[in-house]
């Protein structure tokens, strides 16, 4: 039995593409890196379908160039513990977040049904410190779009719905009952005060009985060798994820 990758439709949907769109890019941006490939509609069904689980490697470097994001935050499985880069001080940051790799023959261990649907457009909003400006408490606020399969919510901000511009928000959740845990990753804009630099961290929350708000707290490394937490808080707009609900919350959040 397959298992739908409820991330990449995800990704796709909150960059307001089609799937026929979505393989248009997929192929431009083969052609452009000098790696042409045949990506089509049907390609595109079967990641998300989950009939095909792992995309070959020309096309995990076309989908890592439209959707900005490493192909283990796609949905797909990676055998890639860690991607380490140069921080240019003459030492090496950790540039993603390590991935889980499941022993073969091992299965996930049994969760709770889920009751109600997480799926829809909401209102992300949390809060953080900045040590280099004086300790000063800035919000991060973004429009999400969270899709629910089983247990699993994946969630991807809308390509213009983020407070500080250019800076896309990433959710992995579990949900097992009242309590919401995973991981977040947000990539801050090129020429914004973090200079593009990819964060991430762990997340957990607890939902209301009214399906309607998820608050919790998260938790990040900081510069200084630390790690950091704060409040973090979802509250559903819509739960409705038509074009046209996406194309009304592609706005930066008020």
């Amino acid at each position: 039995m397959t298992t739908p990758n409820s991330a990449l439709r995800a990704v796709r949907m909150g960059l307001l593409m089609s799937q026929d769109e979505f393989a248009r890019a997929l192929h431009d941006a083969g052609n452009h890196a000098g790696s042409p490939n045949d990506a089509n509609k049907r390609l595109v069904q079967r990641w998300e379908s989950g009939t095909t689980s792992a995309p070959r490697p020309l096309y995990a470097r076309a989908l890592e160039a439209v959707t900005g994001l490493p192909i283990e935050s796609l949905g797909f499985p990676s055998p890639v513990l860690a991607r380490i880069a140069d921080d240019g001080n003459g030492g090496h940051d950790l540039k993603d977040p390590p991935v889980a790799v499941r022993t073969p023959g091992t299965k996930p261990a049994a969760q709770t049904a889920p009751q109600g649907n997480y799926s829809g457009v909401w209102l992300s909003s949390y809060e953080y410190v900045s040590s280099g400006r004086g300790n000063e408490v800035f919000p991060g606020k973004h429009y999400v779009l969270l899709l629910q399969h089983g247990n699993r919510i994946t969630g991807r901000s809308l390509p213009g719905a983020s407070l500080n511009p250019d800076s896309p928000l990433t959710l992995d959740l579990q949900r097992d009952g009242s309590t919401v845990t995973g991981t977040w990753t947000e990539q801050t804009a090129t020429e914004g005060y973090y200079r593009g630099a990819r964060y991430f961290g762990a997340i957990q929350m607890l939902a209301e009985p009214t399906g309607r708000r998820m608050a919790g707290k998260w938790v990040g490394f900081g510069k200084e060798f630390d790690v950091n937490t704060g409040p973090w808080e979802l509250s559903l707009m819509e739960a409705s994820t038509t074009k046209a609900t996406l194309s009304k919350y592609n706005r930066p959040p008020e």
